[in-house]
């Protein structure tokens, strides 16, 4: 099977750049994807004949990452994502350690994945698992759904994974840094507009209880993360509400203050976070396409 190489042909939404300038920075400072997580939806590609797998919102390709280290068999990555800088990275993190895996990347929404050329009727485009990680909230779920429907092999299993983050973490530290971020940023400042974040209108269980994916099973995977000042600053750089180009002239006195805030509350320099990441495996009802 081939999966060709996109030049990011589709021309970007008004969000597309929006992580744009945390490109470079993500991986170093989101936490990674646990391999566990990963293992479970990648179960149903071990029996399949050149397993393709798509991931929509792909980022900087933190998931496929895990598979290619436990499914040598897998054939080809598709990854789409709406920003040019965000697919870069992901092509520099995982051309190093594709092996024989080829590697398709596309510019487009989350809702639009599909092979990146016409392939022969011999080697249809049927992919067994697709993925979609810390990315529901940007997208719409219906269409990502309708999506998956369309296009995966009658055993597939989309995966739908996500976690919390320091922002969304109750502890004293993440608390306190909350204050300095909407003192300097304003309360409702996220995503670069008042209150423009993106909100899910129902849980995904309730999207996918609607859709052809109906069978779901949903997975916990209990995470202890220690984070350090650094790194803690650095993850809201990466993110829509926090990144560095919001605060502008004021991004020096938020970090000078933040810091010095979450050094008092570092215990030997750690700050502890206990976060939950949640794998929704979907099939279709036995019987059903």
């Amino acid at each position: 099977m081939t999966c060709p190489d996109d030049p990011f042909p589709v021309l970007p939404s008004d969000r597309a750049e929006l992580f744009a300038a945390a490109a470079t920075e993500y991986d170093r400072y989101r936490p990674s994807v646990p391999a566990e997580a990963t293992e479970l939806p990648a179960d149903a590609l071990r029996d399949l004949p050149d397993p393709t797998l798509p991931d929509p919102g792909t980022g900087t390709g933190q998931v496929p990452r895990t598979p290619l280290k436990t499914l040598p068999s897998l054939a080809c990555i598709e990854g789409v994502d709406r920003s040019r800088p965000m697919l870069d990275q992901a092509r520099a993190s995982l051309m190093p350690v594709l092996g024989n895996c080829a590697l398709g990347l596309g510019r487009t929404s989350a809702d639009v994945c599909r092979p990146l050329a016409p392939l022969p009727e011999e080697e249809r485009w049927t992919p067994g698992l697709i993925t979609c990680c810390r990315t529901c909230h940007w997208t719409s779920g219906p269409d990502v759904l309708a999506m998956a429907h369309r296009i995966a092999a009658p055993q597939a299993s989309p995966a739908i994974m996500g976690d919390g983050s320091p922002r969304t973490h109750d502890a004293d530290w993440t608390r306190t840094l909350r204050d300095p971020i909407q003192r300097h940023l304003g309360p409702g400042q996220c995503a670069g507009v008042l209150d423009d974040h993106p909100k899910p209108l129902r849980p995904f269980q309730e999207e996918t209880a609607d859709s052809a994916w109906s069978d779901a099973s949903e997975y916990r995977f209990p995470v202890t993360r220690s984070w350090t000042p650094k790194t803690v600053l650095g993850c809201p750089r990466t993110t829509s509400i926090a990144g560095a180009d919001l605060f502008a002239e004021r991004h020096t006195a938020f970090g000078e203050e933040a810091q010095a805030l979450l050094h008092e509350l570092a215990d030997d320099g750690s700050l502890l976070e206990e976060a939950l990441f949640t794998v929704l495996l979907t099939r279709r009802p036995a019987g059903a396409r």
